[in-house]
């Protein structure tokens, strides 16, 4: 499996941001905007939680289970393995959700004076806001289940015949 680059989630940030500013021009010029949901923010912030207490929970374990504590609940593999397919899967969603959020909310920069779109572009910066955290969190449970690197690479294979 391999691990999330910074750059590839900030390229889908931008790219998100930069078709969804555009796409909010046209649709502006149209007559309407598409408004952005209270529960977009909410939504976001609470898978950012989820994957917050599972990488705290995980952490917790694993250390327990080096420290040999008696009665300590083991890691299975195939769950932090999900675990991460599940916090990498959520931080690509959540840089094209953050930048669609993050393009409207510059396009609403130009017309703060309309109180609907204040709160729109309020709701727009939350959102971005909480999907930077979703990634934040993401990035965080999947140091946690990373496994040490191995320093004695090819000692433990057998020798080609």
């Amino acid at each position: 499996m391999k691990q999330l680059r910074l750059k590839v989630l900030a390229g889908l940030f931008l790219v998100a941001g930069i078709l969804s500013w555009g796409a909010s021009r046209l649709w502006d010029s149209v007559g309407t905007l598409p408004s952005v949901p209270l529960a977009a923010p909410v939504v976001l912030a609470v898978i950012a939680a989820v994957l917050a207490a599972t990488a705290l929970s995980l952490r917790a374990r694993l250390k327990a289970q080096r420290e040999r504590r008696p009665g300590a609940k083991g890691v299975e593999p195939l769950m932090a393995a999900r675990a991460v397919v599940f916090g990498q899967a959520s931080a690509l969603v959540a840089a094209l959700v953050a930048g669609m959020y993050g393009g409207i909310g510059v396009f609403l920069l130009a017309s703060l004076d309309v109180p609907a779109r204040r709160d729109q572009a309020l709701y727009a910066a939350l959102s971005v806001a909480a999907g930077i955290g979703v990634i934040a969190a993401a990035l965080f449970l999947e140091h946690v289940c990373k496994l040490p690197e191995d320093d004695d690479e090819g000692q433990g294979r057998a020798p080609a015949a």
